[in-house]
């Protein structure tokens, strides 16, 4: 792919965008800015919702939708977002996103109610979904094909150690100033991350299809609907109307959205494309891993905190290592990859996750860190060998005019898996917790069962009032946590381990094949050409 065709119009005065090696480091760390921002917001107020919740009185539901409602709104305009990035620039995209995200996480600081706050984070969330896009698209149309590896290897891996980032910031900002310190952080970065994006060169597609509005509006309608069906089923379970109605809801959109693109004659996605081994390997994969680490982080940040009683930044430096094999395998994706093959570095890599997951199980009451880290160290090991690699595999595979809307569908990818892997474990720990610690329960008056058989820091409060009679009850809770956490990494120990034999068989390894099922169709398409006298089809 040659820069021509893919820039239209001179670099800006000063840009450092355009071409040389320099300029192309200088987009890198622009983006790979951009997209740590926006998933370090994701989790930035998970620490804060106790001093948000005493400051505006914002209720349980209010809480988590201060949280989902960013996610929410990301995850369903990110295809729209992409395509628009594709046809009208990707700088410009970007500006735009940033330009959003900054006003939004300015609101709550003069509009404090918790509706605000949640209409200004679900804004918030429509910004980044601008932003995330464009940040991937514009490197890999700044970078040649030889060096494209490497770069998305660099954005990969910040992209996965967002989280981390995330809660370190906000751990240290809620050590010194209040919650609003929070939102000053964001808007702050959103601000100078404009200025900054005005410093790289422009790039869109001269000849990019007018902006598919059927298509863009029933996807953006397939995955709100599905995400929030997802986002329910923690507070009402996965049998819940409410929860299982949006999800087959989302799925229908999902199939309408696809026969409408398979009839377009410039569709927003091309679906045939999930035909293709390499994009559905990595949209597969890169499900697979942000529901693990989505899971991961919703988990053992609790177990960190409530069981072992370390503060938010002491959480945050005690999860920062898992940092290191994620950049460090990410950055040598270009290495390792043609080496090896796609097919083995997701069998290897989903493998090193789901032995992470069970030996989690393990832990106790009693654990130290040194027994936490080193499982974590495997399954950060296992996630930061395929996320670059995968990542690469969905915008390899999509055509150079469409690199905005792969880029949104590896986003999209990350974000539905990320709420399922929350979602999921979420519900798991909730029953499990509550069915665990009943028995314990049974000597104590209903105002005591009743919040201790919530959650583990409901718990924890009821047991301090408690004072010297609350320590048992402090222990049994900490006991049923640790089980009820014991059978959520058991699950996702058992979905990953099931990922890590099916999505091989359709992963092309180093010969560039893919096993089993794809080949099978080759066969039969080489078998009817033999039949006409035809040349096989390869």
């Amino acid at each position: 792919m040659t820069e021509s065709a893919v820039r239209t119009g001179p670099p800006p005065g000063g840009s450092f965008a355009a071409g040389s090696t320099i300029r192309r480091g200088w987009t890198l760390l622009v983006a790979c800015a951009g997209v740590a921002m926006v998933v370090a917001s994701m989790v930035a107020l998970n620490t804060a919702l106790a001093d948000i919740a005493v400051a505006t009185g914002a209720t349980q539901t209010q809480l988590t939708w201060i949280v989902d409602s960013y996610t929410l709104l990301l995850a369903c305009l990110l295809l729209p977002a992409g395509a628009i990035g594709d046809r009208y620039g990707r700088r410009t995209a970007l500006l735009v996103g940033l330009a959003i995200f900054a006003a939004a996480s300015f609101a709550p600081l003069v509009l404090d109610s918790p509706v605000q706050i949640i209409a200004a984070r679900a804004l918030a969330g429509a910004g980044a979904a601008f932003v995330m896009p464009a940040t991937l698209s514009l490197l890999t149309v700044a970078y040649p094909p030889e060096a494209r590896t490497k770069a998305v290897g660099i954005w990969a891996g910040v992209a996965g150690s967002g989280g981390i980032f995330g809660l370190l910031g906000t751990g240290l900002l809620l050590r010194i100033f209040e919650w609003q310190s929070i939102f000053w952080m964001f808007a702050c970065a959103g601000l100078g991350l404009f200025l900054l994006a005005l410093t790289i060169a422009e790039s869109r597609e001269g000849d990019a299809p007018p902006l598919d509005v059927p298509g863009s509006v029933t996807i953006g309608a397939a995955v709100a609907v599905f995400v929030f069906g997802i986002l329910q089923a923690p507070e009402y379970g996965w049998a819940d109307p409410r929860v299982s109605g949006c999800l087959a809801a989302g799925m229908v959109l999902a199939l309408v959205f696809g026969f409408i693109e398979l009839r377009r004659r410039q569709p927003l996605l091309d679906v045939r494309l999930f035909g293709d081994p390499e994009f559905f390997t990595g949209s597969a994969t890169i499900t697979m891993v942000f529901l693990g680490t989505f899971a991961l982080f919703y988990l053992v940040t609790q177990f960190v905190q409530q069981v072992m009683g370390y503060t938010p930044l002491a959480t945050a430096v005690a999860l920062a290592p898992l940092a290191v094999p994620l950049l460090t395998f990410s950055m040598l994706s270009s290495w390792y990859l043609p080496r090896v093959g796609l097919r083995a570095v997701v069998f290897v890599s989903m493998v090193l996750v789901s032995v992470g997951f069970l030996y989690m199980r393990t832990l106790t009451p009693d654990s130290t860190y040194l027994d936490i880290l080193w499982p974590l160290l495997v399954i950060s090991s296992g996630f930061g060998l395929c996320t670059a690699p995968t990542t690469s595999a969905i915008m390899t595979a999509a055509p150079d005019a469409k690199q905005g809307v792969a880029s949104a569908v590896n986003d999209a990818t990350r974000e539905i898996g990320g709420a399922l892997g929350i979602a999921m474990a979420g519900s798991i720990l909730a029953g499990s917790y509550s069915h665990l610690i009943a028995p314990a329960l049974a000597p104590y008056p209903e105002p005591v069962r009743g919040p201790a058989s919530d959650s583990l820091a409901q718990a924890l409060v009821v047991a301090d009032r408690l004072g010297p009679q609350g320590q048992q009850l402090a222990e049994a809770g900490k006991t049923a946590f640790v089980e009820a956490v014991s059978s959520s990494y058991l699950v996702m120990a058992a979905i990953v381990g099931v990922a890590a034999i099916v999505i091989p068989m359709f992963a092309p390894g180093r010969d560039g094949r893919q096993l089993l099922v794809l080949r099978r169709l080759h066969n039969a398409k080489d078998e009817k050409a033999s039949s006409r006298g035809d040349a096989p089809v390869r």
